[in-house]
């Protein structure tokens, strides 16, 4: 059974806004209060956030598809509708989030590191939001935006300092235990450990973690056994140690050619020639593996490696290993750059920037923008003044004046928005743009000032006397 995944799939959906209400507000005495329509809740996000407890992508990879809730309406009486929960997804430390295309979205390190992975959808506005001096009384609210949906991958890469790599049965989970607290699977058979083992070092004042990279044979890099699929947890280490058996059964095999060969599936790998190498000759305790040991030591120091000679089942050259290994992290933290503090970057747009452009393609017009193309989902076209409302707001945009600028004519085919998710409709340009040209949209009279009794009467009055002026006009003969 699968108890550890350090690659998923992720199917992730956001909460969808709550529509807008469209209410008038009505009470004993006073029938036509005014519109009351509240908002719509925002919908949940779904956030990734780095917990030190989790050390794998298993939950994931038994369920891939995360949603979070979505928002609710408005309701009468100015009342909101309530947000979404967020759905907060725990990863482990050092997981990486990347698209389809594979290219990087996020790199999560540090606890409490956060990413949102799907944001939700906005809330529609209620009538009473949209009410204005012009629209008195908007008959129509908002409806709430769809919750971003996608899938991304995430792959997780130990958080190691020191990454121990060699052939299977080299002795480096034997090593991890004995250096660390920590209790690999160890037997004598070829891929004992299947997944990356991570101890913590404590030498002198530093503490430094050490992880095992598993599976590591010729044609690794290629996908052959199971080393590419533990690669990437050795891109954060600080330095690689080469774990070298010097008392191996096989007589085809010898410890530098087993050097050789991890060193050149490393560099097909790439992106680790910067790191500091120390190799590990281990078994010692093993008389043929000493007298080896004795034999290749000179020509790897030729080579310029850091060389130590260890036994893990007699505790033999433990602690020289140890300490050298720390001074290497230090020294690799200091020349680190120090983060610095969070910065808030501000990137105004271009001031000739009209949010919006219209594109050209066979037989159409296409207008793509965040604004039209929000504005769009926000619209119930079902709902007559709201789609007046929305010709409004694009006339203002100036969306008409470049249709006219590209060419359009009445009767042309206009597409909003891209081809997965766009509205049709043919364009009629108008003579004048805002309200007025839909006869001045949104506005009832009940709603307007009561006048006193007096000019109510002077005005049945001129009404009476306009017409029997007029039937005096056209009094037959």
């Amino acid at each position: 059974m699968t108890t550890f995944v350090d690659r998923v799939e992720l199917h992730v959906a956001a909460g969808n806004g709550g529509h807008g209400c469209a209410s008038v507000h009505r009470e004993k005495f006073k029938p036509l209060g005014g519109p009351d329509g509240g908002n719509g809740g925002r919908g949940g996000d779904v956030i990734l956030v780095v917990d030190q407890s989790v050390t794998t992508l298993l939950d994931y990879h038994h369920s891939p598809h995360r949603k979070a809730t979505n928002g609710k309406p408005g309701e009468g009486g100015n009342r909101s509708g309530k947000d979404g929960t967020d759905l907060v997804l725990p990863v482990p430390d050092g997981t990486v989030v990347l698209d389809k295309r594979g290219n990087v979205l996020a790199d999560l390190i540090g606890e409490g590191t956060t990413y949102i992975a799907a944001q939700g959808g906005r809330g529609g506005l209620g009538n009473a939001a949209l009410a204005s001096a012009r629209r008195k009384a908007p008959g129509f609210a908002l409806l709430g935006e769809p919750g971003h949906s996608g899938d991304v991958i995430l792959e997780l890469k130990t958080v190691a300092d020191v990454a121990l790599v060699g052939y299977p049965s080299a002795g480096k989970s034997s090593l991890i235990s004995v250096l660390s607290a920590a209790k690999p699977k160890i037997a004598d058979y070829p891929f004992t450990t299947l997944v990356p083992n991570l101890g913590v070092v404590t030498a002198g004042s530093t503490v430094y973690t050490i992880a095992d990279v598993p599976g590591l044979i010729p044609g690794a890099s290629q996908g052959k056994g199971l080393g590419l699929e533990f690669l990437r947890h050795v891109e954060r280490c600080s330095v690689l140690v080469h774990v070298l058996d010097t008392a191996a059964l096989e007589s085809e095999r010898d410890p530098l050619t087993d050097l050789d060969v991890i060193e050149a599936e490393l560099a097909q790998y790439g992106g680790l020639d910067d790191r500091p190498r120390v190799v590990v000759l281990n078994k010692v305790d093993i008389p043929d593996g000493k007298d080896l040991a004795d034999i290749i030591r000179p020509d790897l120091e030729a080579r310029g490696y850091q060389v130590f000679e260890v036994s893990a089942v007699a505790h033999l050259g433990l602690k020289e290993l140890s300490f050298a290994l720390a001074k290497i992290v230090a020294e690799a933290r200091e020349a680190k750059p120090k983060e610095e503090a969070t910065r808030i970057v501000i990137r105004p747009k271009a001031v000739d920037d009209a949010g919006f452009r219209v594109v050209v393609e066979e037989g159409f017009y296409r207008v793509l923008g965040e604004k039209p193309e929000r504005w769009v989902r926000q619209t119930d076209f079902a709902n007559d003044e709201a789609v007046g409302y929305l010709a409004d707001r694009l006339a203002r945009l100036g969306v008409e004046e470049e249709l006219m600028k590209a060419g359009a004519h009445s009767g042309d085919e206009v597409v909003i928005g891209p081809e997965d998710d766009a509205v049709v409709f043919d364009w009629e340009p108008s003579l004048a743009t805002g309200a007025e040209m839909l006869g001045r949209r949104g506005e009832d009279h009940r709603f307007d000032a009561p006048r006193p009794a007096a000019q109510r009467r002077r005005d049945r009055d001129a009404e009476r006397d306009e017409a029997d002026e007029e039937f005096d006009t056209f009094k037959p003969f």
